[in-house]
């Protein structure tokens, strides 16, 4: 329940045009936006656009003086944002399962959940990537980042051919596994 005593005053701030509240508002939700809208075939811009027009319909609604908030703000952003990415998906005809238009939550709990716990992932694999050391941090970024093949791996870093390559790679693809789930099951 900390949350919602938060999640009002921010409504409150929002309503008075605080910008510290503003501020903590696109803090605490627009990752989570932003990466709805890329992992759905939209770009940074689309989901800019689409956090704005969700915080002008929380505006006007708060405003209305006949909102009450039944969520975390956070859920009830992202349930607002959801449903107006899939309405314009749907009239760019990307995706074709009819949105409700007056619908105004969609349950997010779940997507809320695994993102928390993606996040945390990705964290603790930046965390490995970090603790691996080189040749291996370079190796596999070269790989899996920059997508070069082995042969050019193999020039890069002075191995005899691409198949000593990647059994390197391999071998930092294990060591940064194991150094991965260790910290993953410490909670780090």
């Amino acid at each position: 329940m900390g949350n919602y005593s938060k999640d009002e005053e921010l409504l409150d701030g929002l309503i008075s045009n605080d910008k510290l509240a503003i501020e903590t508002i696109y803090k605490d939700n627009y990752r989570l936006i932003q990466q709805l809208v890329v992992q759905n075939n939209g770009s940074e811009d689309d989901a800019r656009d689409i956090f704005q027009e969700a915080l002008i319909v929380l505006y006007q609604k708060v405003r209305s003086g006949e909102f009450s908030l039944q969520c975390q703000l956070r859920t009830y952003i992202y349930s607002v944002c959801r449903r107006m990415w899939l309405k314009r998906l749907q009239q760019k005809r990307i995706y074709d399962t009819p949105v409700d238009p007056h619908s105004e939550q969609v349950p997010v709990e779940e997507d809320l959940e695994l993102h928390d716990q993606l996040d945390r992932q990705y964290g603790v694999m930046r965390s490995a990537l970090g603790k691996i050391g080189e040749p291996c941090k370079s190796l596999l970024e070269a790989f899996y980042i920059h997508n070069k093949n082995m042969q050019e791996i193999s020039s890069y870093f002075g191995y005899t051919n691409a198949d000593n390559a990647k059994n390197q790679k391999y071998k930092c693809l294990m060591r940064l596994k194991k150094l991965f789930f260790t910290q993953y099951k410490n909670g780090n």
